[in-house]
């Protein structure tokens, strides 16, 4: 048995509006261990909604709609799936009361047009909105094929789904087993590089290895189906140690860690602070580390010098090397580093300098050419190139810096 989901209205096609509700449907379906292959976005439209309803019904047999609920002409959901299974509306008086009530509570004069609300397909069931207007339905039309409907409202459609959905969907049998994921994540290997060394992972069937890239972490989910969550991490559990022990210092962390937590982590456990001095970043990296709740623990701040006179005068980076080599340079970044780690007085401290484009590059010095100075305890200072190269834009240039500033100071605390 499989579901599919359908998400109806124009706004989601334009893209004024993010679709949120399919994932989250389609987390709460993997939870339930319920497989969905399909998911649909159509527009307002009768006939192209019949359309997405006719594929819908051929391959799934739980069919899941969320949009188009509503008391407009364009809310066309419940009426479209009447007419498709030739049923008629008929108007549920609770409905209308609970409509009613609900005008009334808020001091509002309840409209004719939404009288359509209380409109379902004959021998419908209600699926109560508890905190709107809208409410749902559940049906089986015919034999093997049930639907439900949900409003477009995000916080409407998730506790519609908890209250009644999930406990109608377990009372028959749709959630025997669940489907448990674990992400891990990986910094510092590109997505193809790491594929090729855990090939024979993606022939597993259960726990399954999925790898995926987002703007430079590379992600393995390892997802697992069992009768019950624990039963699933035990599965998931050695396949995801014998990844992270071939992936080595590439690995950083799994499911809600990042990078700027991990290092927060690292640099709690023993005792020591870092700070930063920023260039073409602007203080990304900065505000990379304050997003962890508690990082004051271990970040003592940073100094955002974009003017070469800010460098000198502030960092202490020698006139002459800026004017002789440039601000983006080897030995600029480690007088960045080492004048910020003199500044704040910290252990550790991290320097960005680059060119994040779109112009300003040259021959010698193109844009995404990057340098991050790591200085340690000691004063020892070491310095990275990267050429990300300028078809990249300034936005991911700016962020990948970052990043591997972070993953830099990552690998040096543990190694």
């Amino acid at each position: 048995m499989s579901a599919e989901i359908i998400c109806v209205g124009t706004e989601l096609l334009l893209g004024d509006i993010v679709n949120t509700n399919a994932q989250y449907l389609a987390q709460q379906l993997a939870r339930l261990g319920i497989p969905h292959y399909y998911q649909t976005v159509v527009g307002d439209n009768r006939e192209r909604l019949k359309q997405a309803i006719a594929l819908a019904g051929d391959r799934a047999e739980l069919l899941i709609f969320t949009g188009g609920l509503g008391p407009t002409p364009d809310d066309l959901t419940t009426e479209t799936i009447a007419e498709f299974f030739n049923v008629p509306l008929v108007e549920r008086l609770e409905i209308l009361q609970d409509i009613t009530e609900k005008f009334a509570k808020r001091r509002r004069q309840m409209t004719e047009n939404n009288r359509k609300q209380a409109l379902l397909p004959q021998g419908a069931q209600v699926l109560p909105n508890p905190s709107g207007t809208a409410p749902g339905l559940i049906w089986q039309p015919r034999e093997g094929i049930t639907l439900l409907t949900f409003p477009g409202v995000p916080s409407e459609m998730k506790r519609m789904w908890q209250e009644t959905a999930v406990p109608y969907l377990i009372e028959r049998g749709w959630g025997q087993q669940i489907i448990h994921s674990r992400v891990l994540k990986f910094w510092g290997i590109g997505e193809s590089a790491l594929a090729s060394k855990i090939s024979e992972f993606f022939d597993r069937t259960n726990p399954t290895v999925a790898p995926y890239a987002q703007t430079g972490t590379v992600r393995l989910r390892v997802s697992a189906k069992a009768a019950s969550e624990e039963i699933a991490a035990g599965l998931i559990d050695p396949v995801a140690q014998q990844l992270q022990e071939i992936a080595g210092p590439d690995y950083f962390g799994a499911d809600e860690e990042t990078l700027t937590s991990v290092v927060g982590e690292l640099l709690r456990d023993r005792g020591e602070t870092v700070g930063v001095a920023e260039s073409c970043t602007g203080g990304g990296l900065g505000a990379m580390l304050v997003d962890v709740p508690g990082s004051s623990d271990y970040f003592l701040g940073g100094i955002i010098a974009y003017h070469n006179e800010v460098k000198a005068s502030v960092l202490g980076v020698s006139r002459e090397i800026l004017l002789q080599q440039g601000a983006v340079s080897e030995p600029t970044a480690k007088q960045m580093a080492l004048g910020v780690k003199k500044q704040l007085g910290t252990d550790w401290s991290l320097s960005i300098t680059g060119i994040a484009g779109p112009g300003g590059g040259s021959e010698h010095k193109p844009v995404g050419l990057v340098y991050i100075g790591l200085a340690a305890p000691d004063d020892t200072v070491d310095i990275f190139e990267y050429r990300f190269g300028a078809e990249r834009d300034r936005a991911t240039i700016r962020y990948i810096s970052a990043c591997h500033a972070l993953d830099r100071l990552r690998r040096k605390l543990i190694s």
